[in-house]
């Protein structure tokens, strides 16, 4: 299934894309995309609705974040072997995390604002994974059993922010509009194996990442079963999971995102992005 969110921001309401990818609405059935929705019974009883039995929703209407309530926005850093050398630093022996404010997140196709005093805002494709219910200590072996489903994810990231203004690196992390997710919420059973998805991100028409999962470093079972030692996940929960090279601290010169570029990102299965930027008012 492809889940989703749709209308003004605050104020979505949940929803399905059907096979002729147009939104039925959800809201009779269930109140949110959020918490124990995501567990596997009732994803089960959504599967088993008949689509065009839900209301059609008309026009064009907003897509917003496509998990509501997130309790934790986790990141993973340095997590693909040709990122790590791009950023000329050694790949790491257990995976580096990092949050993102949970403030920092707005629909897939909302518009970035670049941060008051910014002068290095970056983009990052990146796999998002959706926790579906209660994790602790799993083993890597049984982690996927506890994913909801997979989406995409720009970690932006305000590089000097992030490297030299002290502190860790959620500084350069969690401005107002820095986690895009979405479009789709799609369900764990549409991605049979999420160590071989195609990703890219295009500034202005530019291709500046191509890349995919299957080169990184840590997998997605391995950080699940990593990050459950250390702390419980929740239903809802958004872990995203490393970004290819190409980004623009990457790039020679260094180029970063200016007011009036437009971004567009995707991972296959998983949907498109597209941003415009602006500067922070």
């Amino acid at each position: 299934m492809k889940l989703l969110r749709y209308g003004p921001a605050g104020h979505e309401k949940p929803g399905l894309l059907d096979a002729n990818e147009q939104i039925r609405d959800l809201s009779g059935v269930i109140s949110d995309l959020a918490g124990p929705v995501l567990d596997d019974a009732s994803l089960a009883k959504l599967r088993n609705l008949d689509p065009t039995t839900l209301p059609l929703v008309g026009g064009d209407p907003r897509i917003g974040p496509c998990v509501g309530n997130v309790g934790k926005f986790i990141c993973i850093g340095l997590n693909y072997a040709d990122h790590a050398a791009e950023a000329g630093m050694e790949l790491p022996q257990e995976p580096v995390i990092f949050f993102k404010a949970t403030s920092s997140i707005i629909g897939s196709n909302d518009t970035v604002d670049i941060p008051r005093g910014s002068v290095k805002t970056d983009w990052e494709v990146e796999l998002g994974v959706v926790i579906g219910k209660q994790t602790k200590y799993v083993t890597e072996a049984d982690a996927l059993d506890h994913v909801a489903g997979y989406c995409v994810v720009n970690d932006l990231s305000e590089r000097d922010f992030q490297i030299h203004r002290s502190g860790q690196w959620v500084k350069g992390k969690s401005a107002d509009t820095f986690g895009p997710i979405g479009p789709w919420l799609v369900t764990r059973d549409e991605v049979s194996d999420p160590q071989n998805l195609p990703m890219y991100l295009e500034v202005n028409g530019h291709r500046y990442q191509d890349g995919s999962t299957k080169t990184m470093h840590f997998s997605v079972a391995t950080v699940i079963s990593h990050l459950s030692q250390f702390m419980s996940l929740q239903a809802g929960d958004v872990i995203s999971t490393g970004t290819p090279p190409g980004v623009g601290m990457g790039q020679n010169p260094e180029t970063y995102l200016k007011p009036g570029d437009k971004m567009e990102l995707g991972i296959e299965g998983l949907g498109i992005q597209r941003q415009n930027v602006q500067a922070s008012a």
